[in-house]
């Protein structure tokens, strides 16, 4: 109940901060459904209308979770090694976030998270 009820609330937020007009939320679990983290982890996934359509359409999505684009565990490490080449299809002009940059997010996602509370 406690896992729900955080989606929840994370979800109202992610929703609100990228004006998202819907949500895909998951969970993989075992490495058969796409987990390769292996821990509980839920993905919370802001969603427009017809964002995926140059992809095939909105399941789209499934085939991104279970392929490469899914891999956090391996996008990690890679952002660890300088020497990887990037991921997706900006590859190029994407650059590793730093851990300044990822503080600074999660700062202002716990504020924006504060507006709502419940």
């Amino acid at each position: 109940m406690d896992l729900f009820s955080t989606v929840q609330r994370v979800s109202r937020t992610i929703e609100r901060v990228y004006k998202a007009t819907a949500l895909n939320i998951a969970i993989q679990d075992g490495e058969d459904a796409g987990q390769s983290v292996p821990h509980v982890h839920v993905h919370i996934i802001p969603r427009k209308k017809a964002d995926l359509d140059h992809r095939g359409g909105s399941n789209a999505i499934y085939d991104m979770m279970a392929g490469e684009e899914g891999n956090i565990g391996g996008h990690m490490a890679r952002a660890e090694s300088k020497d990887q080449p990037g991921f997706g299809v900006d590859a190029e002009q994407r650059k590793p976030r730093t851990e300044e940059e990822m503080r600074n997010e999660a700062q202002w996602l716990e504020e924006e998270m504060e507006k709502d509370s419940d």
